[in-house]
């Protein structure tokens, strides 16, 4: 059975409570941690926006936008007020400068506002190295072999141009993946990937499935097929279907990330692979069927252990609608607008970076 995934991220809470050991980590602060487990969404029960606690939705579709676009410079994100990248760029241009002679350091705020104000300035210290972006969209290629001569694509590999031509050619396929973690490029990242592949499924939809969107999309009454003629209904309907180009197969994505900041991160990361699998759907006219994610390390932060207490206290609310619209997921650019999303009030957490 298919799960609801507010239900499955409210009881990985409880999991992490209840059983985490202690465990220290990269940022000082402390943690504590279990190891390996899955939440799953059909998709059909609403887009999964958490709402035992308000997420910062055009945050999120902001950093997807910017992965789409395989951008790696921070610009882009403080144009538009997205932040959450600040405090990696500023941990770099720290180490970058901080040997350096006749050059005066800048605070945090003061480092945001000149990137947001100067565009040299942004293009010399505001790129990330060959993250997320990067791998999507510009994964480089090894030495390719040709009658001896060694050859060096400067282009690299569009991932997610191969994906979608592999979901219209070949949606069978074992092989319709994206990877982000280039061990050949991991030392000049900024931040390792934490969320670091994802994998899609597609299935054919049965008759019914597809008579169900028919109704949807028509808005008409629901036929009851049980009747003699159910079977020349069927076939009406589904050359309905045809001409008005009802899709014929369903997508499901599993995204798998090693490090999980189950408080504050993993909500995000649930709605913006949500966001992933919707925008791919909508691009190769295939319905949105399950969200997976597959979970390493989903550790609780020392300082976000009231905080969560406080969240499990909360009843979870329906889930609000995506409707998308002007998709073009090779140039990064898409619309969208979230409906009935009801939910609690934010809950302040520190970032741990």
């Amino acid at each position: 059975m298919k799960s609801n995934i507010e239900s499955d991220y409210l009881k990985l809470l409880k999991d992490i409570l209840d059983n985490g050991v202690s465990k220290s980590d990269r940022t000082g602060t402390g943690t504590q941690s279990i190891f390996g487990r899955q939440i799953r969404h059909d998709m059909k029960n609403g887009f999964p926006l958490l709402t035992t606690k308000r997420i910062a939705v055009k945050t999120m579709m902001t950093e997807l936008k910017w992965f789409l676009r395989g951008d790696t410079n921070i610009k882009y994100l403080v144009d538009n007020n997205c932040n959450i990248w600040n405090g990696d760029a500023y941990k770099k241009y720290q180490l970058m400068i901080c040997n350096a002679v006749d050059i005066d350091m800048l605070s945090q705020q003061e480092f945001i506002e000149k990137i947001r104000i100067d565009d040299e300035f942004a293009e010399n210290w505001g790129d990330l190295g060959p993250i997320y972006g990067k791998q999507w969209r510009r994964w480089e290629e090894s030495d390719k072999h040709i009658d001896g001569v060694s050859y060096f694509l400067s282009n690299g590999i569009d991932q997610i141009k191969n994906l979608i031509e592999q979901l219209k050619t070949n949606p069978d396929s074992r092989r319709l993946m994206v990877n982000a973690w280039n061990v050949g490029e991991i030392d000049q990242m900024t931040l390792p990937p934490c969320h670091f592949g994802f994998q899609v499924y597609t299935r054919e939809l049965n008759e019914i499935e597809r008579y169900v969107k028919l109704v949807e999309l028509t808005n008409r009454p629901l036929f009851f097929l049980d009747y003699g003629d159910g079977d020349v209904k069927m076939k009406e309907f589904m050359k309905e279907c045809d001409e008005l180009n009802i899709p014929t197969r369903a997508i499901s994505l599993m995204w798998n990330q090693r490090s999980v900041d189950t408080f504050l991160g993993l909500p995000f990361n649930i709605a913006s692979y949500g966001l992933l699998l919707e925008i791919i759907a909508k691009e190769v006219n295939m319905v949105p069927d399950e969200l997976i994610g597959s979970l390493g390390d989903c550790h609780l932060y020392s300082n976000h252990l009231e905080q969560t207490k406080e969240q499990l206290t909360r009843q979870p609310m329906k889930l609000p609608e995506l409707y998308l619209t002007n998709v073009d997921i090779l140039k990064g650019e898409f619309e969208f607008d979230i409906q009935g999303y009801k939910h609690h009030e934010t809950i302040k957490a520190p970032l741990s970076n």
